[in-house]
């Protein structure tokens, strides 16, 4: 199942190397997840290019964040490899593992700020510690990514200080500051009261329009899915059952189970 249309916005998140657009990206091979006795993930097959956009949608279990958590090595594949702009990220040495994790980035359901830091040190901290940035320049950053999701005022508030909705657009701001080649998306609202949803959501649209990162969404908003999305992937027990662009997806779906479960959501 491959996703291979081009996209070239202009980068407003910064340069990133390697990854031309268009070409691939990120490509899973044969890839099985299991839990016990519980298969999550189905000898899976799928390519992303540099540049797109892809959502993942389907019914809670269908292995949709199990995908991002591989990508992100917070678990290994059983069976099947992973590569990451042409490197080997399952299987491969530890050491390589690690480099290959540089160019991945994630937001989560739950913020996962470091509450005894300020904003500004919590953005700042993994460029400087990781990428070897220097403090100056990293605080520079810092501070284009808070104007840029809204937040410019608030560099020196603690995350206590904050709503749901303005410590997720820190947790993206922190995402974007390593400069990475692949943002992964989980649920990124799930968490959120209601009346704070769309702020984040609007956030994320910025992003998309203005950037040529490559993202992989995991999501339940069809809307926002529908708006940001090259492509559309519909799980279900592990297995992609239909890959197409959202106007299709959303619109007239060829297959029974997506039709059943956009029904359910729509």
């Amino acid at each position: 199942m491959s996703v291979d249309t081009m996209k070239n916005p202009e980068d407003a998140a910064g340069p990133r190397s390697g990854g031309a657009a268009g070409g691939e990206l990120v490509r899973l091979e044969n890839v099985t997840k299991r839990f016990g006795d519980h298969t999550v993930l189905d000898g899976l097959d799928f390519s992303v290019a540099a540049g797109r956009h892809v959502t993942l949608i389907g019914p809670s279990g269908s292995g949709k964040t199990t995908i991002l958590r591989l990508l992100m090595t917070l678990t290994r594949p059983d069976e099947g490899t992973i590569t990451v702009d042409g490197e080997q990220l399952f299987p491969a040495p530890e050491k390589q593992v690690r480099e290959i994790r540089k160019k991945i980035g994630m937001v989560f359901q739950h913020f996962n700020l470091f509450p005894n830091m300020s904003v500004l040190r919590n953005i700042t901290e993994a460029p400087v510690t990781v990428l070897g940035m220097s403090r100056d320049e990293a605080e520079v950053r810092a501070r284009e990514l808070l104007e840029l999701v809204g937040l410019a005022d608030k560099c020196d508030a603690r995350p206590s200080q904050l709503s749901g909705g303005q410590q997720q657009r820190v947790a993206i701001a922190r995402a974007l500051a390593m400069r990475p080649q692949v943002l992964l998306l989980d649920e990124v609202t799930s968490a959120l009261d209601p009346e704070l949803v769309a702020g984040v959501l609007d956030v994320l649209r910025d992003i998309a329009r203005s950037t040529d990162i490559t993202m992989l969404c995991v999501t339940h908003e069809m809307g926002f899915a529908r708006d940001i999305s090259d492509q559309v992937l519909m799980f279900d027990a592990g297995r992609v059952v239909e890959s197409g662009p959202p106007e299709r997806i959303f619109g007239d779906p060829e297959q029974e189970r997506t039709r059943e479960f956009l029904s359910a959501v729509l």
